[in-house]
Parts: structure tokens; sequence; C-alpha cells
């Protein structure tokens, strides 16, 4: 019995050294009836993964809510469909509309009689301080000598030396006047009331833009007004209230003209004598729709009514040429004088600095009048050392 019992016994035991030391020991062949199979997923997370790449389908297929407008220098996002929309993207659609070519600037266009730099100096700090984009502002300044005159380029462009500014020289704009008004018997409108709608037929280029009379103070951001949609008019401005038609003309005189003459400037419809008179301190000009005869009409307006002399410092025959024509812009956009009470909350209110009169700009002196304090916030401090005192 022990002979048969130990073989036995030193075989198991030399097995479970053997597996201690790590020494393998072949297996057989695996039923696969004895492999757990893996779980099955829970049909509910299978429903939902199917849902949720059937949502992320749907999504690819609406519409863009948001866009980085490509003149936003920071290229912010913007609702695509926004109320009130981008100025900005208005002003790209409003020129893609008239089929020119869109540069992406603001074009403020003045012309100035005598020339003072201080005033310009003025206009310009306020319109760049009040934009919300003032590196898309570009003016463009006609003065007394225009090109000539690099002295005065200069020294606006030491005093903003980021801004875009170019000045033009005014004699051609003047010699489509004398042309026009060679005869010399019917009263000429002042060139602020007319040159905004002669400058575009001399340059070309500027085919939308923002008129802006020298002596003003812009507290709006003037990129809001080229973004306006001027739909089928050439022009948009404010009205003057304080002005009526009826203050200014015989009514009589005006219907009797309009049942006579037929052209296409005369009003079908009866002159209403209370109509308010367009200020021409700020005008909204799209280039394309404006009648290339403008100048023209004037007259033709100045010989019906047998305007000789100017009796006020409206040109009635200017008022005539845009009645009807013009697009109404808010009362917000109207030129207030700086010694109105509203003066504080205007857009634009008159320059009240002291001016220059044409005799006394040889010699660099002021006209003495009385004048405000708000023109002196928006004057760089540099400005006496660079312009003269």
């Amino acid at each position: 019995m022990s002979s048969s019992f130990l073989p036995s016994t030193s075989f198991a035991t030399q097995r479970r050294t053997s597996q201690k030391l790590g020494n393998p020991i072949t297996a057989g062949p695996l039923d696969p009836s004895c492999i757990t199979p893996a779980p099955s997923p829970r049909p509910i997370f299978q429903f939902l993964a199917f849902g949720l790449i059937i949502f992320l389908a749907l999504l690819q297929l609406l519409p863009a809510t948001h866009f980085r407008d490509p003149f936003d220098p920071f290229r912010n996002w913007a609702p695509l469909h926004s109320t009130p929309s981008s100025p900005l993207r208005e002003l790209r659609d409003a020129r893609n509309a008239d089929g020119g070519g869109d540069d992406g600037m603001v074009h403020v266009v003045s012309w100035m009689d005598c020339l003072d730099l201080r005033a310009l100096a003025v206009l310009a700090n306020s319109t760049l301080s009040s934009s919300s984009h003032p590196d898309l502002v570009f003016f463009h300044f006609f003065i007394p000598g225009g090109n000539e005159d690099k002295v005065s380029f200069y020294k606006l462009k030491v005093l903003f030396p980021h801004s875009n500014l170019e000045i033009h020289g005014q004699e051609q704009i003047k010699e489509i006047m004398r042309t026009v008004f060679s005869g010399g018997q019917y009263a000429e409108p002042s060139y602020e009331e007319i040159v905004p709608f002669i400058i575009p037929t001399v340059h070309n280029f500027l085919r939308k833009f923002i008129y802006v009379s020298a002596n003003v103070i812009m507290k709006a951001r003037v990129e809001e007004l080229i973004g306006v949609d001027l739909n089928n008019y050439a022009i948009a401005t404010a009205e003057d209230c304080s002005q009526r038609l009826k203050n200014y003309v015989n009514l009589d005189v005006l219907h009797a003209i309009q049942r006579s003459a037929s052209k296409a400037w005369v009003s079908e419809t009866p002159y209403a004598k209370d109509s308010c008179l367009p200020d021409f301190s700020v005008l909204v000009i799209n280039a394309r729709k404006l009648e290339k005869d403008f100048a023209e009409i004037v007259l033709w307006w100045s010989k019906a009514l047998n305007l000789r002399e100017r009796t006020s410092k409206k040109n009635l025959a200017v008022a005539l040429a845009l009645y009807n024509s013009y697009l109404k812009l808010s009362s917000s956009w109207l030129v207030k004088d700086f010694s109105s009470s509203q003066v504080n909350n205007s857009m634009i209110i008159h320059y009240d600095g002291p001016k220059t009169s044409c005799k006394e700009s040889i010699n660099g002196t002021a006209s003495e009048y009385s004048h405000g304090a708000v023109w002196t916030q928006y004057l760089p401090s540099t400005s006496d050392r660079i312009l003269g005192s």
C-alpha cells in the first residue's frame, strides 16, 4: 500500500511546484458552449442613440442665424436678420444694389467757401469720436486751393494721422455753376445749397455719400446715415418746419406754373402751402439716381418764378427742384442751433466756434460774434500749435 501511495504523492507535489514556478500547463480547446456571451444593449439606449444621430443631421438643414460681418474690423458675430440691421451691412447691400463698387467706406463730403481749418478739425474730430467705426470714415473736403494747398492737407493729417482724408479743388464745380448761370439775370443759389448735387458729376467715384456742411458738429454716428434705405429716391434729408413754402412763394403763382408747365420736375399734385423746406446741412445722396441736370432745373425754377435776387437765406428754386423728390429723414437729423434748449439732446448742431470770413481768411483772423463752448470739446489739444491760433 505504501509503495503505491508515495509515487502518487510525489507527482502531485511536483505539479504544484511547477505551477508556482510559472511553468505553463498546456490546456485543451475551449468548449464554445462554456463561453459567456457579451451583454446586449437595452433597446431604449439604441433608440436614443439613433434619435441623437437624426437630430444632429436635421440641425444641418436649419438656416444660419448669425454671421461675421466682413466690414466689421472686430469680426464679431451679428444676427443675420437683426432689427435694426447693421449700418455697415446695409452700406454693403445698398452699394451692391446700386451696381457700384463697394469699398466698405463711409464717404463724408464737405464744402467750405472760406478756408477755416479749425472748423474742419472740429467737424472731423466730432465725426470720428462719435463713430463706432472711425477707421471706415473717409473725408473729402472741397476747399479753396484744393489740391494745390498741400500745407492745409498736411496740417489736417498731423492732427488726424490715422484718418482717411483727401482735399479737392473747387474750380470745376464753380465752372459748371458759371456756365449754367452765365446770364447773370437770376439769383444764383449759394454754393452750399447746390454743390452737393454737382460734385458727383465731376467726381464719379462718389456713388453714395453723406454731404455735411463744414459748419456743423456731428454728435451722431455717421454710419447710421449711410445705411439709410433710399428706395427710389436719390436724396434723403431732414425738413426744417420753421420755414414753410407759403412763406417764400405766392401759391397762386405756383399753381399757375403747375397748370401751364409739363415738366418732369413739376409736381403733378397741388403744392401744399404748409410744406416744410428741406435742410441742406446734412444730405444722403445716391449719385446714380440723381438728376444729371440738377443745376439746369434750379435755373428753370428761377426763371419761372422770376427770382432775380435772393430775398432770404433759402433759395426757393433749389427747394422746389427737390419738392417731393427726397426721402424725409427723422427730425433728429435736423441741425440745431447751439443756443437751442435741445442742444444737449441734438445729434447735430451748428458749429458754435469763431468763424473766419472770406475777406479775413487771408490774414487768418476770425470774425467777432457770440459763440458757445461745445466746439472746444472736439478740438484736439495740439490744434493751436499745428493750425495756428
